[in-house]
């Protein structure tokens, strides 16, 4: 069963993708869930979930921003601002979800929060695989940094294009029919991480829309 745990929807402010065209390419994919966590909103995950299907699970989540960088959180049922990193953790912890350090060490985008050991005892599980990282050494650096700290694992595929979903996630060999099932396996499980990388092109699609929409709100 594979799970991509990084997908943005239009609700993201450098989103395009429609809640049912990430229902429907997903299952195409043969993916079992995703996890939407657009830009400081649950709102995507939840519209997205009332498509979800008996064979696609849909996870609330949201990227948030910190004084620090971005965190992603997980099984979200409220909205979350920016705020400090402590606050955000806090918030996300307040809610049962999970703490997922997205793409920390990517040097490119540099929105990571990049943590360091006295950050780890405030995270769930960290990002191994991002498929936007133009460089695997950036994902190697997260894959270095879980196993050296033993934090669980997550992957996504970071995807704002249907093209992407699916690119990478993480697999379990068990069947998992509830939500706690799958965030047991993530925050206490052991499983393993696919992925491949994205093309260049779709970042600079993305800067292009972000700042089209920014335009579009402001003008």
């Amino acid at each position: 069963m594979k799970y991509d745990l990084h997908v943005h929807s239009k609700y993201s402010s450098d989103g395009y993708l429609d809640p049912k065209v990430i229902i429907k390419t997903a299952l195409k994919r043969g993916l079992s869930g995703v996890a939407i966590t657009d830009h400081n909103t649950i709102k995507g995950g939840l519209e997205t979930k009332k498509y979800e299907t008996s064979d696609l699970q849909v996870i609330v989540g949201s990227e948030i921003l910190t004084d620090r960088g971005e965190v992603i959180g997980l099984f979200l049922s409220e909205e979350i601002k920016p705020d400090s990193l402590e606050n955000v953790v806090q918030e996300i912890n307040d809610q049962n979800g999970l703490v997922i350090t997205p793409h920390p060490f990517d040097e490119i985008r540099g929105n990571g929060i990049k943590p360091e050991k006295d950050d780890v005892h405030l995270l769930d599980g960290v990002e191994v695989y991002n498929s936007r990282c133009l460089r695997s050494k950036y994902n190697l650096k997260a894959q270095e940094f879980a196993q050296k700290y033993k934090l669980n694992i997550s992957a996504g595929s970071d995807a704002h294009f249907a093209g992407e979903i699916g690119k990478a996630g993480i697999m379990v060999n068990s069947e998992i029919t509830q939500a706690h099932e799958l965030k047991n396996i993530i925050s206490t499980g052991n499983p393993t991480f696919f992925g491949e990388r994205s093309n260049i092109i779709n970042l600079g699609l993305t800067k292009v829309l972000k700042i089209w929409r920014k335009r579009k709100v402001s003008g």
